[in-house]
């Protein structure tokens, strides 16, 4: 599946799993707009899109900080100042914060983690909707985690990481819902935890994918792009993945 003729934003896109998205949508030929909580971190991932021959105008840098209300107007806006439409939002944008003992956080960590996760998903979702109800394909993908599914409590992610798993997930159920008949895509991604190889390391195509190996960001691009490659007509909610 080639991606040309599709214009991608993805937060939180400066590393890790973020950065694996970035470069594997470039490398299927898509337009992308990459955000970071520093215009750094968001840059450094261009060039490396862009020393894989990727065309200048067709990668654009951007910061914004997911918990900052303001920062995701200017990020809406700067992404609005250079296209009329947006084809896949990829909210992938989330704190990820360690540790079993509710007490092992400080406030400052509950506020950001809740933020960034939560908050920070909906108000970029509300302040590109515009956007993507100017698209023809218009498809929102979201990050959740295994976090988000009800009863998991395998995870030694704290339970401040749960609730913003938990918000995002009631978000895009509800999302899917009302956005349906006007042709928007909802689509949720509930991974355990999984192997990220570096896209540009030999490990990506070389990585074990048998039954008995942990899941790769290899199979979760590969779900993605599944998701967003089918015909209008076909709505798929969630993908939803076995732990080891």
């Amino acid at each position: 599946m080639t991606l040309e003729h599709h214009r991608v934003v993805i937060t939180a896109a400066g590393r890790d799993f973020g950065r694996t998205l970035a470069l594997r949508f470039a490398a299927r030929g898509a337009e992308v707009h990459l955000s970071a909580r520093t215009l750094e971190g968001a840059e450094r991932v261009r060039e490396e899109i862009l020393a894989q021959g990727h065309a200048a105008d067709r990668v654009h840098a951007h910061a914004c900080d997911l918990t900052d209300p303001a920062s995701v107007r200017e990020f809406a806006a700067a992404v609005a100042a250079r296209t009329d439409r947006i084809d896949v939002l990829v909210n992938n944008g989330s704190r990820y914060q360690h540790g079993t003992d509710l007490l092992s956080a400080s406030d400052a960590d509950v506020v950001d983690t809740l933020s960034s996760g939560a908050t920070g998903t909906v108000l970029v979702t509300k302040a590109l909707l515009p956007l993507l109800l100017n698209s023809d394909k218009p498809d929102i993908v979201t990050m959740v985690s295994s976090c988000g599914d009800t009863g998991n409590h395998r995870s030694d992610a704290h339970d401040a990481f749960y609730a913003a798993k938990s918000a995002q997930a009631g978000f895009t159920e509800i999302l899917s819902r009302r956005l349906r008949d006007r042709g928007v895509r909802v689509i949720s991604l509930y991974p355990p935890d999984f192997d990220n190889h570096d896209p540009l390391s030999p490990q990506w195509e070389s990585a074990p994918r048998t039954a008995k190996d942990p899941l790769t960001a290899q199979s979760l691009v590969d779900c993605i792009f599944f998701a967003i490659g089918q015909p209008r007509d076909c709505f798929i909610k969630s993908f939803r993945f076995e732990q080891v």
